[in-house]
């Protein structure tokens, strides 16, 4: 797990944030695979309009940049409001994340890394109004479960899986399953 005082600060938004190895539309198309292929998952118009806003950070001026920002406010604005996902371009996330279902999910992370899946009305919120910027790091192979919340300036370590409504306000190491409110790690999945 990475020290909190390792972690660069976080992006200010103006770089492209998409993993460096599949073009903006390898990136979609695997989004696409990873949420069964349907246009009618929401998951994967929350992943698709994250890589494209992304992507419009690549264009090499403002100018040229502020039609496709306009298309990707739009865009992000129809996600959020029809089916309840709110994932902000400036979230690091990596490859075939799959977001399972709609409705009240929060995804305020600084990074989510490869295979990670997220069921509906999780949250990654802040801990305290005092560190606003206080962003989770989950890392690769997480699982979390419905309603899950991730409060603060924490990292979830790979290959753990976060129980239904667990609220999360610590480190998880990796393969730990962690339940309850306050969340405890409650197995070594090792």
């Amino acid at each position: 797990m990475n020290s909190h005082e390792d972690i660069p600060p976080l992006p200010s938004g103006d770089t492209n944030q998409n993993p460096s190895d599949l073009p903006l539309w390898g990136l979609i198309k695997e989004d696409y695979i990873t949420h069964d292929r349907s246009l009618m998952e929401p998951g994967f118009w929350a992943c698709a309009v994250h890589r494209f806003g992304n992507w419009r950070m690549d264009l090499p001026n403002r100018w040229i940049r502020a039609p496709f920002t306009i298309c990707y406010r739009l865009l992000f604005t129809w996600v959020h409001w029809i089916w309840g996902i709110k994932l902000s371009y400036n979230v690091k996330l990596d490859r075939r994340v799959r977001i399972w279902h709609h409705g009240g999910m929060v995804l305020g992370a600084r990074s989510i890394g490869n295979d990670v899946h997220i069921r509906q009305n999780t949250t990654f919120g802040v801990a305290c109004r005092t560190q606003p910027c206080a962003k989770r790091i989950i890392e690769d192979n997480v699982d979390i479960g419905t309603g899950a919340c991730i409060l603060g300036n924490i990292t979830v370590g790979k290959h753990s899986v976060i129980g239904a409504n667990a609220v999360v306000t610590k480190d998880v190491p990796s393969y730990s399953l962690v339940g309850g409110v306050p969340a405890k790690v409650i197995k070594s999945l090792r």
